[in-house]
């Protein structure tokens, strides 16, 4: 619930404020007030983050016989580094990683975090739980409202304004969207406005209802968790329907950098075009 508050300020720094306002982003005076105020409390993202790393990679054979597909390398660092990187440029505080296969590597690469001046804890699947089965798995360390997304792909987002818009959207949970030419091997979402109605997996081509797919990085409330069955569970199949039947899933479209790294030709193509995160 928002208050109306009323302040004096000097009219150096109310154009200060002013200068943020875009119209788009940033709407108007009381809007650019909150998000400065948000990012100096250091309230502009969530502080934890969950991020799926217990696959196998198979479609990277032979590289994944030996080392996780998170740990791939990429510009001199494991691909999920990269990820940790946005991470630290948005001031997230603590990762959680669910690791699985071939998961000691991937901890005894980052340890505890404090290299990275983060706390990084691991929750480990005996057997593969989904995209969504590990939420139950990491229950305990997620109290409050947390970033959830995939090791294996490249994103620069702005975690701030995605934030911001979950917010005003009020809804349990926001899937950053991302936009490619040709949508037919993806997620692909179907919405009214900002919210998701579905998302139509694979379609042929020419019949998409965007070109909109899932980015694989979220916002969510915890009250999410209650959402997902026991044992292994898909987000996409199990979670996102029943929210988006509540009205209370939200897309975030981006235009950020987005690489997925599944295919061998897909490594190559991010190898040769990845920005990294400053």
């Amino acid at each position: 619930m928002k208050e109306r508050v009323t302040f004096t300020i000097e009219a150096d720094v109310l154009r200060q404020v002013d200068s943020h306002i875009d119209g788009h982003r940033i709407k108007n005076r009381s809007h650019a007030v909150e998000v400065l105020l948000l990012k100096a409390l250091g309230s502009n993202v969530p502080q934890k983050a969950l991020v799926l790393a217990g696959g196998k990679g198979t479609r990277l054979k032979p590289i994944t016989h030996e080392i996780p597909k998170p740990l791939v390398p990429l510009h001199d660092k494991p691909i999920v580094e990269h990820v940790i990187d946005l991470f630290r440029k948005y001031g997230v505080k603590e990762v959680i990683f669910a690791i699985g296969y071939k998961g000691e590597k991937i901890r005894d690469y980052f340890g505890d975090g404090r290299r990275f001046g983060m706390r990084f804890t691991y929750v480990d699947e005996k057997e593969p739980l989904g995209t969504a089965g590990c939420l139950r798995l990491a229950k305990k360390h997620l109290d409050r409202t947390f970033i959830m997304c995939n090791a294996d792909e490249l994103k620069n987002i702005d975690l701030h304004d995605m934030f911001m818009f979950h917010k005003r959207n009020r809804g349990l949970a926001t899937d950053a969207l991302t936009t490619v030419e040709d949508p037919s091997m993806y997620g692909v979402a179907r919405l009214k406005g900002n919210q998701i109605l579905e998302f139509i997996e694979k379609p042929k081509r020419g019949t998409a209802p965007s070109n909109l797919i899932n980015a694989g990085l979220y916002i969510l409330e915890p009250e999410v968790i209650d959402y997902v069955p026991k044992g292994m569970a898909s987000l996409e199949r199990d979670v996102f329907p029943v929210l988006a039947k509540e009205g209370r899933l939200y897309g975030y479209a981006f235009d950020g950098q987005w690489f997925d790294t599944g295919t061998m030709e897909r490594y190559e193509r991010a190898i040769q075009e990845w920005k990294d995160i400053e």
